[in-house]
């Protein structure tokens, strides 16, 4: 038998392997992160603040930001709803197809958003097999704000009850026993011991399902036909502008996203001290 080593010896690495691995570390965050956000800003106001503002305030401009603020919106919403309900049922309750939910939530994260807006054309396109039905009672999806919707939908309702599921499964189900034992109806269960216990999570998941839905582009993309004024999100407009050669509206547009980056960042941040303060 090897007689044992101290602990210290085996786990302790010598100071200049740790300087290494930092200073790996932070280059690799300066080259992809910290570069590129650095470039962005600098584009943005290349041409000074005054082309930036006049960038911003442009009629295509503003009506992408109001139909991104507009699908952010409806979606946030629906997906919260959603995501407390799955959660709720998968972490609390055992029941039959519990396994085929799980996998059906976790169906975005497994499909390109480009397919998920293909999905969506061949379903509700005009050649699609809802689509004529559609057309002929009014109702125009593809190529329209509905569609943008649905795409976006699909694309980030996973993120709240995924940070919801495992959590409520580790909390178990001893204080609802408990408030239901007390008299409790099941509504009064959920509101005052369920969501409180589960807030900061909820919280978390928002402000991904936030940040997804504003910037995402792909699904977009495909459902929303690019018309100008008309069906063009915030990414799709700075597209547009790149591909015209206007670098300086492009990245003055690509800033509002980055900043709402950096904004989501802080709050990830937040949450996550926040909550493992609770933890405490």
């Amino acid at each position: 038998m090897q007689p044992n080593r101290p602990h210290s010896s085996a786990t302790r690495d010598p100071a200049w392997v740790r300087r290494l691995l930092i200073g790996v570390a932070l280059a690799f965050l300066g080259l992809l992160l910290v570069a590129p956000l650095c470039l962005v800003f600098q584009q943005a106001f290349a041409k000074g603040l005054r082309a930036y503002g006049a960038a911003l305030v442009q009629p295509e401009a503003l009506a992408a930001i109001r139909l991104t603020l507009l699908v952010a919106f409806i979606v946030l919403p629906i997906n919260t709803v959603f995501g407390l309900v799955a959660a709720w049922a998968i972490g609390k309750f055992r029941f039959r197809g519990r396994g085929v939910l799980i996998t059906l939530i976790d169906l975005p994260f497994a499909v390109s958003p480009v397919i998920a807006g293909l999905i969506f054309v061949l379903l509700f396109g005009r050649q699609g097999w809802l689509g004529p039905a559609l057309a002929g009672s009014g109702i125009r999806i593809i190529f329209a704000v509905p569609g943008i919707v649905l795409a976006t939908l699909f694309i980030t309702f996973p993120f709240v009850a995924r940070e919801l599921i495992p959590l409520m499964e580790s909390q178990g189900n001893g204080e609802e026993e408990v408030a239901q034992l007390l008299g409790a109806s099941g509504w009064q269960t959920f509101l005052t011991v369920t969501l409180p216990n589960v807030r900061w999570g909820l919280f978390y998941g928002i402000i991904l399902c936030n940040a997804r839905a504003m910037g995402e582009f792909g699904a977009v993309s495909v459902v929303s036909g690019h018309i100008r004024g008309m069906t063009n999100t915030l990414p799709l407009h700075v597209e547009i502008l790149y591909n015209e050669y206007d670098y300086t509206a492009a990245f003055a547009a690509a800033s509002l996203l980055t900043l709402l980056a950096l904004v989501t960042l802080v709050l990830k941040t937040a949450v996550e001290w926040r909550s493992s303060r609770r933890e405490r």
